[in-house]
Order: C-alpha cells, then structure tokens, then sequence
C-alpha cells in the first residue's frame, strides 16, 4: 500500500483516489521521504485539477511539485524523479499555453 499504490493510482488516471493513498503514506514517512512523497501527491492533485478545468489550481499544484521533487533527482525509492519533472514542466508549459487536458502522467521506474 502507500507509495507502490498511490502511483499504480497516478497512473489509471485515478487522482484523488492517488492522493488519498500518497497522503496516508506521507504521514506515516520518515522525515526525509515527507517531501518526496508530499511532491508526488502535488503531482496527483496537479492533474485532478487540470481534469475538472481548474488552471489556477493545476498551475499552482504544478510549481509545488516541482520544488519538492527537485532535491530527489535524478531517482529516488524507484522513481525516475528526472522524467517525472520533464512531464511536469511540459505540463506546465501546456498550462501557460492554455490548455486544459494534459498528456497522461506516467511514473517511471528507475533502473
């Protein structure tokens, strides 16, 4: 559960059920994970704004997660935390361009 499930869940598309599971996790994380975890959950409520049209929301969502998942570059407990910020700036780019339905997220794995 936690972190394995809240990105199975970014993944379906399923945001506010992702940011539910990520922020049950990020209670419970050690205080070095509690960013990481709280940008992933930015990155979930990001693109559940973009999807109910709320650009102020998702623009703002999109600068939180970047700020917080910057220091766990370039991978960090499996993720590719680098391709993870390249799809949210190429969000937030989309979002300054002005528009509303934003290219799937997907969390890849790190090798």
């Amino acid at each position: 559960m936690g972190l394995e499930r809240g990105l199975e869940l970014i993944g379906e598309g399923a945001f506010f059920e992702a940011h539910e599971e990520l922020e049950d996790a990020w209670r419970a994380a050690a205080a070095e994970e509690r960013d990481f975890l709280q940008g992933l959950v930015h990155v979930a409520v990001a693109w559940y704004h973009a999807s109910r049209g709320n650009r102020t929301g998702c623009e703002r969502q999109l600068e939180k997660a970047a700020r917080r998942l910057a220091p766990y570059r370039p991978s960090y407990r499996g993720v590719d935390v680098d391709d993870l910020l390249a799809q949210v700036g190429a969000a937030q780019e989309a979002v300054a361009r002005g528009v509303h339905a934003l290219a799937r997220v997907s969390i890849r794995r790190a090798e």
